[in-house]
């Protein structure tokens, strides 16, 4: 069965889309909604063979495409790798959704964990936004998703260095939506909470209340094109609209909070 967005969708993004992190969580939903509203899906993750067995899933279940690209984009060798494969497939969607965090005490962490994290969740990302959005400016249609966070628009005790990747990410996307006003390419910044993925098992973040991946993606493509920036799910909205009137500094001290309740496991 289609979704209720897959009318337009394929007619103003093209027939191909193309998401990034596509193994499990967010962007195994990405897919999985694409794919219902007849978008051919371009999977990349670095575990090839999860990706193998989705896109039977997909191809099988909804009649897309779906190629499979095994990549570590952490790697600049590696992202570039995707650009040459997808060089002929007329991709007109991407879904930046490859990332992950870290938690704890930034001096307690490993320097070279951390600095992976910034290739994954800034450099890739910047790499892949510049390298289909010079196409899609081109083309005069696409469309880029940037998962942003939360965390994003204020710093954040024990998760300092994660949050500023996503704050990083989230003053990206502000921009270029104001520099590709008119250009005919579309902007989405997705910001959700906390999710029921394996992202809290490895950045060792221990969940209360979390919001269904599902819920995030579907709610992201729908606003496509129609919203600069979205917060799905309730419990994003929620702590959005508590910190909308609180001073930066008050909105640190309550996100470090929560954020110390859900690493009280780790050293202080």
């Amino acid at each position: 069965m289609k979704t209720s967005f897959s009318s337009e969708f394929a007619k103003r993004y093209g027939l191909y889309a193309l998401v990034t992190g596509a193994s499990e969580g967010i962007g195994r939903c990405f897919a999985e909604e694409l794919a219902k509203a007849g978008v051919n899906v371009v999977l990349v993750a670095r575990r090839e063979d999860l990706l193998h067995t989705l896109a039977t899933h997909l191809e099988g279940t909804y009649g897309v495409l779906c190629p499979v690209i095994g990549a570590d984009l952490a790697s600049p060798e590696q992202v570039e790798d995707v650009f040459q494969i997808t060089d002929q497939i007329d991709v007109g969607l991407i879904v930046c959704n490859a990332g992950f965090g870290t938690a704890g005490n930034f001096l307690d962490g490993d320097i070279d964990t951390e600095l992976n994290m910034l290739s994954l969740n800034c450099v890739a990302v910047t790499r892949m936004v510049h390298h289909f959005g010079l196409k899609f400016k081109h083309k005069g249609r696409g469309g880029v998703v940037l998962l942003s966070s939360i965390v994003a628009t204020q710093g954040v005790a024990r998760s300092a260095h994660y949050a500023a990747t996503k704050a990083y990410i989230q003053s990206l996307g502000e921009g270029l939506q104001q520099e590709w006003h008119g250009s005919g390419v579309d902007l989405l910044i997705v910001a959700p909470g906390p999710v029921e993925t394996g992202f809290a098992k490895r950045s060792n973040i221990q969940l209360g209340k979390s919001e269904s991946p599902d819920v995030i993606a579907r709610q992201s493509l729908k606003a496509l094109g129609r919203q600069k920036v979205i917060r799905p799910g309730v419990l994003a909205k929620v702590l959005s609209l508590a910190l909308s009137t609180a001073p930066r500094w008050l909105r640190i001290k309550i996100m470090s909070s929560i954020m110390g309740s859900m690493t009280k496991q780790l050293p202080q």
